[in-house]
């Protein structure tokens, strides 16, 4: 029964997808100072220079989360489903999704909330297409913080799932 009920779901929100147009072009922030990217995903014809060339999408790789969730934000959405039509059109290529927490809270429960995290980005990409052996999740908590301080500058920084291509 409750595969019946996730199926039936899936399809929806399947079905509510396939009427919206998705662009190639969208703003996204850059929450390490590089400013706001509007390229997109130009083609099938990628390689590994577009996920490294800083005016490209691609090369953006962390979705931010706010405190104590697990949600991805809609100023976020587009990375993902950049990210997600690159793996769509690169079969053999696989990723990592880390997911991170602030150093608050107990280690087991940040262990969870970055698995949660890496999680919900993984859920969206399989609804857009990517498969299930693409993508691999993991959790490093608040073990593996980007910016080392203790206030809510910091913390903002360590509440993310990041995009790791697997042979980078």
């Amino acid at each position: 029964m409750k595969k019946l009920m996730l199926s039936a779901v899936v399809l929806g929100l399947l079905a509510g997808c396939a009427g919206q147009e998705v662009k190639d072009k969208a703003p996204v922030e850059d929450k390490t100072g590089g400013g706001v990217s509007t390229s997109g995903v130009e083609g099938q014809g990628l390689g590994a220079d577009e996920l490294h060339d800083p005016n490209n999408i691609l090369s953006k790789r962390s979705v931010y989360f706010d405190f104590d969730k697990y949600d991805v934000k809609d100023e976020y959405k587009p990375l993902v489903e950049a990210h997600a039509k690159y793996l769509t059109g690169h079969q053999n290529t696989s990723t990592v999704l880390q997911g991170n927490a602030d150093e608050r809270g107990s280690r087991e429960y940040n262990l969870a909330l970055g698995q949660r995290r890496a999680e919900a980005v993984k859920k969206m990409m399989n609804v857009l297409g990517v498969q299930d052996g693409q993508i691999e999740t993991v959790s490093f908590g608040e073990e593996k913080p980007k910016a080392e301080c203790h206030d809510e500058s910091c913390w903002s920084q360590n509440r993310r799932a990041d995009i790791v291509y697997k042979g980078e």
